[in-house]
Protein backbone atom coordinates (compact mmCIF):
# COMPACT_ATOMS: atom_id res chain seq x y z
CA UNK A 1 0.00 0.00 0.00
CA UNK A 2 1.24 3.60 -0.36
CA UNK A 3 2.82 5.59 1.88
CA UNK A 4 0.26 8.08 4.33
CA UNK A 5 2.48 10.95 3.07
CA UNK A 6 0.15 14.12 3.82
CA UNK A 7 -1.23 12.63 6.86
CA UNK A 8 1.19 14.58 9.50
CA UNK A 9 4.26 16.53 9.33
CA UNK A 10 7.55 15.38 9.29
CA UNK A 11 9.70 15.10 12.32
CA UNK A 12 11.24 18.54 13.04
CA UNK A 13 15.00 17.93 13.49
CA UNK A 14 15.91 18.70 17.08
CA UNK A 15 18.96 20.52 18.51
CA UNK A 16 21.45 18.65 20.79
CA UNK A 17 20.07 17.71 23.86
CA UNK A 18 16.73 17.33 23.47
CA UNK A 19 14.32 14.29 23.14
CA UNK A 20 11.24 13.40 21.42
CA UNK A 21 8.63 10.60 21.66
CA UNK A 22 6.35 10.12 18.31
CA UNK A 23 2.46 9.16 19.02
CA UNK A 24 0.17 7.41 16.65
CA UNK A 25 -0.12 9.89 14.07
CA UNK A 26 3.45 9.97 13.07
CA UNK A 27 3.96 13.92 14.60
CA UNK A 28 6.70 14.33 16.87
CA UNK A 29 5.83 15.36 20.55
CA UNK A 30 8.35 17.19 22.09
CA UNK A 31 9.59 15.94 26.22
CA UNK A 32 11.53 18.99 26.77
CA UNK A 33 11.13 22.89 26.32
CA UNK A 34 7.02 22.00 26.64
CA UNK A 35 5.97 25.91 26.75
CA UNK A 36 7.25 25.86 23.50
CA UNK A 37 4.96 27.43 20.94
CA UNK A 38 3.99 25.81 17.62
CA UNK A 39 5.13 28.24 15.86
CA UNK A 40 8.90 27.95 17.32
CA UNK A 41 9.06 24.47 17.17
CA UNK A 42 8.12 23.94 13.69
CA UNK A 43 11.03 26.30 12.84
CA UNK A 44 13.18 24.02 13.72
CA UNK A 45 12.53 21.78 10.61
CA UNK A 46 15.44 21.79 8.13
CA UNK A 47 14.11 23.99 5.21
CA UNK A 48 14.53 22.88 1.47
CA UNK A 49 17.30 26.12 0.31
CA UNK A 50 17.55 24.26 -3.03
CA UNK A 51 16.66 22.23 -5.29
CA UNK A 52 16.83 18.51 -5.92
CA UNK A 53 18.92 16.93 -8.50
CA UNK A 54 19.21 13.85 -10.06
CA UNK A 55 21.73 12.83 -13.17
CA UNK A 56 19.91 9.91 -13.93
CA UNK A 57 17.41 9.54 -16.83
CA UNK A 58 13.81 10.35 -15.51
CA UNK A 59 11.97 7.54 -14.50
CA UNK A 60 8.97 7.32 -16.21
CA UNK A 61 11.18 5.79 -19.89
CA UNK A 62 12.94 2.99 -17.76
CA UNK A 63 9.69 2.25 -16.29
CA UNK A 64 7.90 2.33 -19.54
CA UNK A 65 10.07 0.08 -21.35
CA UNK A 66 10.06 -2.28 -18.63
CA UNK A 67 6.24 -2.84 -18.23
CA UNK A 68 5.70 -2.99 -22.22
CA UNK A 69 8.32 -6.10 -22.35
CA UNK A 70 6.62 -7.88 -19.48
CA UNK A 71 2.99 -6.58 -20.12
CA UNK A 72 2.80 -5.92 -24.07
CA UNK A 73 -0.79 -6.16 -23.91
CA UNK A 74 -1.15 -2.56 -22.45
CA UNK A 75 -0.24 -1.59 -26.12
CA UNK A 76 -4.10 -2.33 -26.55
CA UNK A 77 -5.06 0.82 -24.21
CA UNK A 78 -3.82 3.22 -26.24
CA UNK A 79 -5.91 5.71 -27.98
CA UNK A 80 -8.20 8.16 -27.85
CA UNK A 81 -11.83 8.15 -26.12
CA UNK A 82 -14.53 9.29 -27.52
CA UNK A 83 -16.77 9.84 -24.81
CA UNK A 84 -14.13 13.05 -23.87
CA UNK A 85 -16.02 15.40 -26.30
CA UNK A 86 -19.32 14.63 -24.38
CA UNK A 87 -18.03 15.37 -21.48
CA UNK A 88 -16.44 18.62 -21.80
CA UNK A 89 -19.66 19.63 -23.92
CA UNK A 90 -21.96 18.78 -20.62
CA UNK A 91 -19.78 20.98 -18.65
CA UNK A 92 -19.71 23.73 -20.96
CA UNK A 93 -23.03 23.64 -20.68
CA UNK A 94 -22.87 23.26 -16.79
CA UNK A 95 -21.03 26.57 -16.54
CA UNK A 96 -23.43 28.75 -19.11
CA UNK A 97 -26.40 27.42 -16.86
CA UNK A 98 -25.00 28.25 -13.42
CA UNK A 99 -23.38 31.56 -15.27
CA UNK A 100 -26.90 32.35 -16.07
CA UNK A 101 -28.27 30.90 -12.70
CA UNK A 102 -26.42 33.13 -10.08
CA UNK A 103 -27.23 36.12 -12.04
CA UNK A 104 -29.35 38.04 -8.99
CA UNK A 105 -27.64 35.79 -6.63
CA UNK A 106 -26.21 37.74 -3.55
CA UNK A 107 -22.06 37.84 -3.34
CA UNK A 108 -22.06 35.40 -0.30
CA UNK A 109 -24.40 32.74 -2.15
CA UNK A 110 -22.35 33.44 -5.54
CA UNK A 111 -18.77 33.03 -4.00
CA UNK A 112 -19.79 29.75 -2.43
CA UNK A 113 -21.49 29.04 -5.60
CA UNK A 114 -18.48 29.55 -7.48
CA UNK A 115 -16.18 27.50 -4.95
CA UNK A 116 -17.87 24.48 -4.92
CA UNK A 117 -19.52 24.30 -8.49
CA UNK A 118 -17.80 26.61 -11.23
CA UNK A 119 -14.14 25.88 -9.56
CA UNK A 120 -14.57 22.31 -9.94
CA UNK A 121 -15.78 22.71 -13.52
CA UNK A 122 -13.52 24.99 -14.61
CA UNK A 123 -10.58 22.85 -13.34
CA UNK A 124 -12.22 19.49 -15.31
CA UNK A 125 -11.94 21.39 -18.22
CA UNK A 126 -8.52 22.46 -17.58
CA UNK A 127 -7.85 19.19 -17.46
CA UNK A 128 -9.84 17.61 -20.31
CA UNK A 129 -7.20 20.72 -22.13
CA UNK A 130 -4.72 18.52 -21.30
CA UNK A 131 -5.84 15.18 -22.31
CA UNK A 132 -7.19 16.75 -25.77
CA UNK A 133 -3.14 18.26 -25.76
CA UNK A 134 -2.44 14.76 -26.02
CA UNK A 135 -4.28 13.98 -28.71
CA UNK A 136 -6.44 11.56 -26.37
CA UNK A 137 -10.29 12.87 -27.57
CA UNK A 138 -10.14 12.46 -31.01
CA UNK A 139 -8.75 10.52 -34.12
CA UNK A 140 -7.13 13.16 -35.61
CA UNK A 141 -5.00 16.36 -34.10
CA UNK A 142 -7.49 19.32 -35.70
CA UNK A 143 -10.07 17.41 -33.50
CA UNK A 144 -8.65 17.42 -30.61
CA UNK A 145 -7.65 21.55 -30.98
CA UNK A 146 -11.27 22.41 -31.96
CA UNK A 147 -12.60 20.11 -28.79
CA UNK A 148 -9.62 21.80 -27.03
CA UNK A 149 -11.26 25.30 -28.07
CA UNK A 150 -14.95 24.19 -26.82
CA UNK A 151 -13.30 23.37 -23.47
CA UNK A 152 -11.58 26.55 -23.07
CA UNK A 153 -14.89 28.59 -23.16
CA UNK A 154 -16.05 28.69 -19.87
CA UNK A 155 -12.14 29.48 -18.76
CA UNK A 156 -12.48 32.95 -20.10
CA UNK A 157 -8.78 33.48 -21.60
CA UNK A 158 -7.65 31.62 -24.13
CA UNK A 159 -4.89 29.39 -23.40
CA UNK A 160 -6.10 25.85 -25.43
CA UNK A 161 -3.32 26.33 -27.89
CA UNK A 162 -0.66 27.59 -26.15
CA UNK A 163 -0.76 25.05 -23.43
CA UNK A 164 0.30 22.45 -25.49
CA UNK A 165 3.99 22.14 -26.70
CA UNK A 166 4.93 23.71 -23.29
CA UNK A 167 3.06 20.65 -21.78
CA UNK A 168 4.80 18.18 -24.28
CA UNK A 169 8.19 19.58 -23.45
CA UNK A 170 7.53 18.68 -19.65
CA UNK A 171 7.05 15.31 -20.83
CA UNK A 172 10.13 14.82 -22.96
CA UNK A 173 12.22 16.61 -20.83
CA UNK A 174 10.47 16.36 -17.12
CA UNK A 175 13.20 18.42 -14.92
CA UNK A 176 15.39 19.74 -17.35
CA UNK A 177 16.07 23.70 -16.07
CA UNK A 178 14.46 26.52 -18.62
CA UNK A 179 12.86 23.24 -20.63
CA UNK A 180 10.27 21.70 -18.54
CA UNK A 181 8.56 24.81 -17.20
CA UNK A 182 6.57 23.00 -14.85
CA UNK A 183 9.49 24.02 -12.47
CA UNK A 184 9.36 26.86 -10.14
CA UNK A 185 12.00 29.56 -10.70
CA UNK A 186 14.65 30.54 -8.31
CA UNK A 187 13.28 34.15 -8.69
CA UNK A 188 9.98 31.76 -6.67
CA UNK A 189 12.01 30.30 -4.22
CA UNK A 190 13.55 33.18 -3.40
CA UNK A 191 10.14 35.33 -3.15
CA UNK A 192 8.55 32.78 -0.80
CA UNK A 193 11.45 31.06 1.40
CA UNK A 194 14.89 32.37 1.26
CA UNK A 195 13.05 35.84 2.31
CA UNK A 196 10.81 34.77 4.70
CA UNK A 197 11.88 35.45 8.31
CA UNK A 198 10.27 33.03 10.38
CA UNK A 199 8.19 29.61 9.86
CA UNK A 200 4.84 31.75 10.29
CA UNK A 201 6.22 34.12 7.54
CA UNK A 202 6.87 31.80 5.09
CA UNK A 203 3.90 29.94 5.89
CA UNK A 204 1.74 33.18 4.91
CA UNK A 205 3.89 33.68 2.08
CA UNK A 206 3.59 29.75 0.63
CA UNK A 207 -0.57 30.53 1.73
CA UNK A 208 -0.43 33.53 -0.62
CA UNK A 209 1.46 31.86 -3.37
CA UNK A 210 -1.13 28.64 -3.68
CA UNK A 211 -4.35 31.33 -3.28
CA UNK A 212 -2.68 32.88 -6.53
CA UNK A 213 -0.81 29.83 -8.10
CA UNK A 214 -3.12 30.10 -11.35
CA UNK A 215 -0.90 33.09 -11.78
CA UNK A 216 2.28 31.04 -11.57
CA UNK A 217 1.10 28.35 -13.76
CA UNK A 218 -0.36 30.65 -16.62
CA UNK A 219 2.49 33.08 -16.79
CA UNK A 220 5.98 31.21 -15.71
CA UNK A 221 5.93 29.22 -19.24
CA UNK A 222 5.14 32.40 -21.18
CA UNK A 223 8.32 34.21 -18.92
CA UNK A 224 10.76 31.05 -19.06
CA UNK A 225 9.96 30.25 -22.89
CA UNK A 226 8.05 32.62 -24.84
CA UNK A 227 9.62 31.63 -28.50
CA UNK A 228 8.80 28.34 -27.74
CA UNK A 229 4.48 28.67 -28.77
CA UNK A 230 4.45 30.58 -32.44
CA UNK A 231 1.24 33.44 -33.51
CA UNK A 232 0.32 30.78 -35.89
CA UNK A 233 -3.80 30.32 -37.50
CA UNK A 234 -4.93 27.51 -34.25
CA UNK A 235 -3.85 30.50 -32.13
CA UNK A 236 -5.57 33.11 -33.64
CA UNK A 237 -8.91 30.54 -33.72
CA UNK A 238 -8.46 30.31 -30.67
CA UNK A 239 -8.45 34.32 -29.59
CA UNK A 240 -11.08 34.56 -31.86
CA UNK A 241 -12.89 32.02 -30.83
CA UNK A 242 -12.54 32.79 -27.46
CA UNK A 243 -13.31 36.16 -27.17
CA UNK A 244 -16.02 35.57 -29.05
CA UNK A 245 -17.44 33.35 -26.33
CA UNK A 246 -17.05 36.46 -23.75
CA UNK A 247 -18.52 38.75 -25.75
CA UNK A 248 -21.84 36.71 -27.20
CA UNK A 249 -22.31 36.00 -23.18
CA UNK A 250 -22.07 39.39 -22.34
CA UNK A 251 -24.41 40.35 -25.08
CA UNK A 252 -27.00 37.93 -23.84
CA UNK A 253 -26.82 37.74 -20.24
CA UNK A 254 -24.79 40.97 -19.55
CA UNK A 255 -21.17 41.57 -18.48
CA UNK A 256 -22.05 40.51 -15.11
CA UNK A 257 -21.84 36.62 -16.22
CA UNK A 258 -17.83 36.98 -17.35
CA UNK A 259 -17.58 37.31 -13.37
CA UNK A 260 -19.00 33.45 -13.00
CA UNK A 261 -16.34 32.61 -15.44
CA UNK A 262 -13.19 34.01 -14.93
CA UNK A 263 -13.68 33.77 -11.05
CA UNK A 264 -14.46 30.59 -11.85
CA UNK A 265 -11.04 29.77 -13.43
CA UNK A 266 -9.25 31.87 -10.14
CA UNK A 267 -10.89 29.31 -7.35
CA UNK A 268 -9.83 26.33 -9.59
CA UNK A 269 -6.07 27.11 -9.94
CA UNK A 270 -6.38 28.62 -6.02
CA UNK A 271 -6.52 26.72 -2.69
CA UNK A 272 -9.04 24.10 -3.70
CA UNK A 273 -9.28 20.58 -3.28
CA UNK A 274 -8.40 19.54 -6.95
CA UNK A 275 -5.97 22.45 -7.68
CA UNK A 276 -3.87 20.62 -4.90
CA UNK A 277 -2.57 17.78 -8.00
CA UNK A 278 -0.62 20.95 -9.38
CA UNK A 279 1.53 19.97 -6.11
CA UNK A 280 0.72 16.28 -5.53
CA UNK A 281 2.09 15.46 -9.30
CA UNK A 282 5.65 16.32 -8.81
CA UNK A 283 6.66 17.99 -5.46
CA UNK A 284 9.44 15.61 -3.44
CA UNK A 285 7.32 14.77 -0.20
CA UNK A 286 8.53 11.37 0.37
CA UNK A 287 12.92 10.72 -0.29
CA UNK A 288 13.81 11.95 -3.66
CA UNK A 289 10.68 10.38 -5.14
CA UNK A 290 9.63 12.94 -8.12
CA UNK A 291 6.07 11.72 -9.50
CA UNK A 292 3.13 10.44 -7.21
CA UNK A 293 -0.27 8.96 -7.51
CA UNK A 294 -3.52 9.44 -6.24
CA UNK A 295 -6.28 7.31 -6.38
CA UNK A 296 -8.65 9.21 -4.47
CA UNK A 297 -12.82 9.89 -5.71
CA UNK A 298 -11.57 13.25 -7.23
CA UNK A 299 -9.96 11.52 -9.89
CA UNK A 300 -14.10 11.01 -11.37
CA UNK A 301 -13.80 15.05 -11.57
CA UNK A 302 -10.33 15.29 -13.17
CA UNK A 303 -10.01 12.74 -15.94
CA UNK A 304 -8.21 10.29 -13.97
CA UNK A 305 -5.24 12.62 -13.80
CA UNK A 306 -4.50 11.42 -10.21
CA UNK A 307 -2.94 8.55 -12.25
CA UNK A 308 -0.06 10.19 -12.82
CA UNK A 309 2.64 7.85 -13.20
CA UNK A 310 0.23 5.55 -15.25
CA UNK A 311 -0.06 8.77 -17.46
CA UNK A 312 3.59 10.11 -17.47
CA UNK A 313 4.72 6.07 -17.95
CA UNK A 314 2.11 6.00 -20.97
CA UNK A 315 1.42 9.54 -22.19
CA UNK A 316 -0.55 8.09 -25.16
CA UNK A 317 -3.28 6.15 -23.09
CA UNK A 318 -6.32 8.02 -22.44
CA UNK A 319 -7.97 9.04 -19.11
CA UNK A 320 -10.57 6.01 -19.42
CA UNK A 321 -7.77 2.94 -19.26
CA UNK A 322 -5.11 4.77 -17.22
CA UNK A 323 -6.88 2.34 -14.29
CA UNK A 324 -6.62 -0.81 -16.38
CA UNK A 325 -2.63 0.32 -16.10
CA UNK A 326 -2.04 -0.22 -12.69
CA UNK A 327 -4.67 -3.07 -12.57
CA UNK A 328 -2.19 -5.04 -15.36
CA UNK A 329 1.33 -3.63 -13.62
CA UNK A 330 0.40 -3.76 -9.95
CA UNK A 331 3.65 -4.75 -9.33
CA UNK A 332 5.04 -1.27 -10.47
CA UNK A 333 2.86 1.21 -8.93
CA UNK A 334 0.96 -0.12 -5.75
CA UNK A 335 4.46 0.03 -4.12
CA UNK A 336 4.85 3.80 -5.11
CA UNK A 337 4.88 6.42 -2.68
CA UNK A 338 1.15 7.69 -2.86
CA UNK A 339 -0.82 11.26 -2.30
CA UNK A 340 -4.15 10.22 -0.51
CA UNK A 341 -5.29 13.66 -0.35
CA UNK A 342 -5.06 16.53 -2.72
CA UNK A 343 -6.46 19.02 -0.34
CA UNK A 344 -4.06 17.38 2.47
CA UNK A 345 -1.41 18.20 -0.12
CA UNK A 346 -2.09 21.70 -0.62
CA UNK A 347 -2.13 21.84 3.52
CA UNK A 348 1.08 20.16 3.79
CA UNK A 349 2.70 22.17 1.33
CA UNK A 350 1.76 25.66 2.85
CA UNK A 351 2.10 24.51 6.87
CA UNK A 352 5.53 22.16 6.54
CA UNK A 353 8.61 24.33 6.47
CA UNK A 354 10.51 21.41 4.70
CA UNK A 355 7.86 22.12 1.97
CA UNK A 356 8.81 24.87 -0.69
CA UNK A 357 9.48 25.86 -4.05
CA UNK A 358 12.29 23.71 -4.25
CA UNK A 359 11.26 20.55 -3.55
CA UNK A 360 11.26 19.74 -7.28
CA UNK A 361 13.67 17.58 -8.74
CA UNK A 362 16.33 18.30 -11.54
CA UNK A 363 18.08 16.93 -14.22
CA UNK A 364 21.49 17.46 -14.74
CA UNK A 365 23.94 18.47 -11.88
CA UNK A 366 23.73 21.60 -9.20
CA UNK A 367 26.43 23.42 -11.43
CA UNK A 368 24.66 22.82 -14.47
Amino acid sequence: QGLQLFSALPAPVLPTGSSSSVGSTGCVHHVENMGRSAASAAEMVTKQRDFFYSETEEPHVIRRGEILKKHPEIKGLMGHEWRTKYVVGATVALQIFMGWLTLEWSVPAFIVALYVVGATANHSLFLAVHELAHNLGAKSMWANKLISMMANLPIGIPYAINFKPYHMEHHRYQGRDGIDTDIPTRLEGWLISDTATCYVDHTIRKAAFMFCQIFAYALRPMCIKPALVPFDQWMLLNYCVQFSFDGLMAWIFGPKVLWWFIGSTFFAGSIHPTAGHFIAEHYVMEGKTETYSYYGPLNMLAYNVGYHNEHHDFPNIAWSNLPKVREIAPEYYDNLPQCNSWFGTLMRYIFDDSISPYSRVKRGSKNE
